[in-house]
């Protein structure tokens, strides 16, 4: 095999190495979006820094459950779930700037508490929090949402 055809082999290989992820990306964000009820959320995993440690993602409504997936994940798997039963909304505010540089343009956050004594910042459009809210109130007769 002369320089040439080693060269087209290297080539093919990155190109393969450097799509399949993003097709992948796309067919996973294609395939959550079918399921309904999509909408970009932001989480942040982290509090030890303030105004740091937000994760660009989305989020579904499955059933009864608040499902929170990456943006940037090859997990078919969501990296958190919210059980409506379990989850109370918290406090809301407006990002802080910060914080308005790390997430998309006109975005709330608002505490998610859940039964477990653990919290989350979510961070929406107005809209998507508007039906999250409606959501958590609207559960079926007989839950325990406080």
């Amino acid at each position: 095999m002369d320089w040439l055809g080693v060269t087209e082999l290297v080539g093919l290989v990155l190109v393969v190495v450097l799509l399949v992820p993003l097709a992948w990306l796309g067919a996973r964000r294609r395939w959550l979006a079918r399921q309904g009820g999509l909408f970009e959320c932001s989480l942040r995993l982290s509090t030890k820094t303030p105004g740091t440690g937000w994760v660009l993602g989305v989020a579904r409504y499955r059933g009864d459950n608040l499902e929170w997936y990456r943006s940037f994940s090859l997990s078919l798997r969501p990296r958190l779930v919210f059980p409506r039963s379990q989850t109370h909304a918290g406090a809301q505010r407006e990002p802080d700037p910060i914080e308005s540089v790390l997430l998309y343009d006109d975005q709330r956050i608002m505490r998610m508490e859940l039964a477990d004594a653990s919290s989350w910042e979510l961070a929406m459009s107005v809209a998507s929090l508007t039906g999250l809210l409606s959501w958590l109130e609207s559960a079926p007769p007989g839950s325990h949402y406080r």
